[in-house]
């Protein structure tokens, strides 16, 4: 498609914050703190990611601290006992790791950050060797993408493809993300399939139809 990113390799960061087994507690959140990021990937030997330690891991450390009378009855889950008395990433961490391929598409990507409800994934290759990493704020990267560059993709693989001999007929114009499609066509029960593959356009925010149907030739 043009100039689209369709996959998580278009987006993600190639450069990435992590920690191996062994780093302390401090190491950890210095390492969050310098980086501006709320968790790291958990690699061992030449960079398989093993496990995710985030902000969350490092909570019930945090919550027995501050109140120490209470003791372990503030922590709910047994998980969070262990984490609470825990020192390293191997011993913090969430594991295994939820991953991504780098070709995967960002709607996969989505989808799995919401299923899981992680913020971020590590893109790993065939080996489970780190890659990058992916957000969610780089998943609305596809909304900066110029209007132009959309309403190109869509005459071009929507209209053009729906709509062969209409298609000069339709115009396309898209602001700001909202895309708006004017003209006649010869079929409009066709209209309903043109609205869901110009949704899908990466990029669309909206779409607007008015396309009527064509006048019988008489």
């Amino acid at each position: 498609m043009y100039g689209t990113p369709h996959i998580v390799s278009d987006v993600m960061s190639q450069t990435v914050a992590s920690v191996g087994r062994g780093a302390s507690f401090k190491v950890i959140v210095e390492m969050m703190h310098d980086w501006g990021v709320s968790a790291l990937p958990v690699l061992e030997g030449e960079g398989r990611v093993v496990g995710v330690v985030s902000e969350a891991d490092l909570l019930p450390t945090e919550e027995l601290r501050d109140s120490p009378g209470e003791g372990y009855a503030l922590l709910r889950r047994p998980a969070d006992v262990v984490k609470a008395g825990a020192v390293t990433a191997g011993d913090l961490m969430s594991s295994p790791a939820i991953t991504i391929r780098a070709n995967a598409t960002l709607a996969q990507a989505a989808r799995i950050m919401a299923h899981e409800k992680v913020k971020r994934l590590p893109v790993v290759d065939e080996s489970g060797l780190l890659e990058g990493i992916i957000s969610r704020a780089d998943l609305l990267k596809v909304f900066l993408r110029d209007d132009q560059d959309i309403a190109h993709e869509i005459r071009r693989d929507v209209v053009s493809l729906l709509f062969p001999r209409t298609s000069s007929a339709i115009q396309v114009d898209v602001h700001d993300g909202v895309a708006t499609l004017t003209g006649k066509v010869r079929d409009t029960a066709l209209v309903p399939v043109a609205a869901r593959l110009v949704r899908a356009v990466e990029g669309v925010v909206d779409v607007d139809f008015d396309l009527t149907r064509e006048s019988a030739v008489r």
